[in-house]
């Protein structure tokens, strides 16, 4: 869980027309600034250098880099995002990681769609969320391009989720932060697990930075078990991009 670099990207005042099921209104764009400058500012905390993107206006989504690309140390895998209204926020991202990768950049192609929110890596394994932005195919081509690095895959089904880091975040020492939603999936039954308590769901879209893990902040129940379990904990507000479906991981690659 060790990092040195991340990118992130300026909200676009398009975001508050991103999408969204979460029915809490729309984001304050103003209030969605400061909040990204604290989450850059907390991840400097945490040792990393960080790239900053430029807003894009075309784009209001587009802030959350982590969906249209999966990065490593050895190489990035540019997705073919699911959500229509997205398609196209991927050039930008595979123009910026080329100075980082070099050749070792690979593409998911149609008919495979795949977003990073669905890609949860626990060392040198990934687990592929299928959801409705991420289907099989773009499962399967994902886990044949890390197989040619040594990296292996499983693929996980579920419901009622937008993605699989919605449900679920491992946080180092082999431990899983979950919900209910996953908690008794068998591809993970090998893990240490911390459940979240239904009304602080949203927690489980937090991340691990070197020796810190990020929580939303707000969510006090899942700060103490984190704590209790010998965790060093940064909160950020992200309030503004819960409205519109995002967290704490989307809002940067980290590599």
């Amino acid at each position: 869980m060790k990092f040195e670099k991340a990118i992130v990207k300026k909200p676009s005042k398009k975001m508050v027309n991103g999408i969204s099921t979460a029915d809490l209104g729309k984001p304050d764009y103003r209030t969605a600034l400061k909040q990204h400058k604290n989450y850059i500012k907390t991840l400097k905390e945490c040792g990393v250098e960080i790239e900053v993107l430029k807003a894009d206006e075309n784009y209001p989504d587009s802030m959350f880099v982590e969906d249209p690309a999966v990065v490593t140390d050895e190489f990035a895998i540019i997705t073919n995002l699911g959500a229509e209204s997205r398609k196209g926020e991927e050039k930008e991202i595979k123009s910026v990681l080329k100075k980082y990768y070099s050749k070792n950049i690979h593409e998911i192609k149609y008919p495979g769609t795949l977003e990073g929110g669905d890609v949860m890596q626990v060392e040198d394994h990934f687990y592929i969320g299928v959801s409705d932005r991420t289907n099989k195919d773009g499962a399967k081509q994902f886990i044949n391009y890390v197989e040619k690095y040594n990296y292996r895959g499983t693929i996980v089904e579920f419901e009622d989720i937008l993605h699989l880091k919605t449900g679920v975040a491992y946080i180092g020492d082999n431990t899983l932060i979950v919900t209910d939603t996953l908690i008794d999936k068998e591809e993970f039954e090998d893990f240490n697990k911390i459940k979240i308590n239904e009304s602080e769901k949203y927690a489980a879209n937090c991340i691990r930075i070197n020796d810190y893990v990020i929580l939303p902040k707000g969510y006090p129940d899942t700060k103490k078990d984190l704590l209790k379990e010998g965790f060093d904990i940064k909160t950020v507000d992200v309030s503004e991009y819960k409205k519109i479906d995002g967290g704490l991981s989307c809002l940067s690659l980290r590599f």
